[in-house]
């Protein structure tokens, strides 16, 4: 995958399958310190260690649609081409945790992409889920908790096509803030 929101989607949809009711995602967009971080957080299933040794192998899958899963192996390789890493972290019903990091200025760094498409797309796949996703950059820091939304909005569902076109443009505005 060549644009980061698109492996953040891959990562997040991960999280969905593995039951998870809330899914954190922060990046952090650092010119000053020539890096992006991503971490995406879930309170899902979790994986114990053995799996979380085998996610990162693209002939590995838990999925029974497909015999390849090639979302984690690829991410990690394109952080690692960059000069940065991928971890993840992850406890049998606790969740787990997937952080990576780019160095900015490497030639092989991924865009950014549409991350408002891809925050938009995760929120209308089950609206059940809680999603917290913050942006930081060196000059500001976005937040959006989808459960304080849900909050506001009562019995008005967050999937609303009205809803979402607002959300769209909530997460425009904060990001160029």
């Amino acid at each position: 995958m060549d644009e980061l929101a698109l492996n953040i989607l891959d990562i997040a949809y991960n999280s969905i399958r593995a039951h998870a009711s809330m899914i954190y995602i922060q990046i952090v967009d650092s010119v000053e310190n020539n890096i992006i971080d991503i971490s995406i957080k879930d309170n899902g299933h979790g994986m114990d260690k053995e799996t979380v040794e085998k996610v990162i192998d693209p002939f590995y899958t838990t999925r029974t649609t497909r015999k390849v899963g090639l979302g984690i192996p690829l991410f990690k390789q394109n952080a690692e081409l960059t000069g940065g890493y991928l971890k993840i972290n992850s406890q049998i019903n606790e969740g787990t945790n997937v952080e990576v990091r780019f160095i900015k200025n490497n030639i092989d760094t991924p865009v950014m992409g549409n991350i408002v498409e891809t925050m938009v797309t995760l929120i209308q796949a089950n609206e059940d889920i809680d999603y917290e996703f913050e942006y930081k950059t060196d000059n500001s820091d976005f937040i959006m908790k989808t459960k304080d939304m849900k909050d506001i909005l009562g019995d008005v569902k967050i999937t609303e096509p009205e809803v979402l076109l607002w959300l769209k443009d909530y997460i425009k505005e904060g990001l160029v803030s």
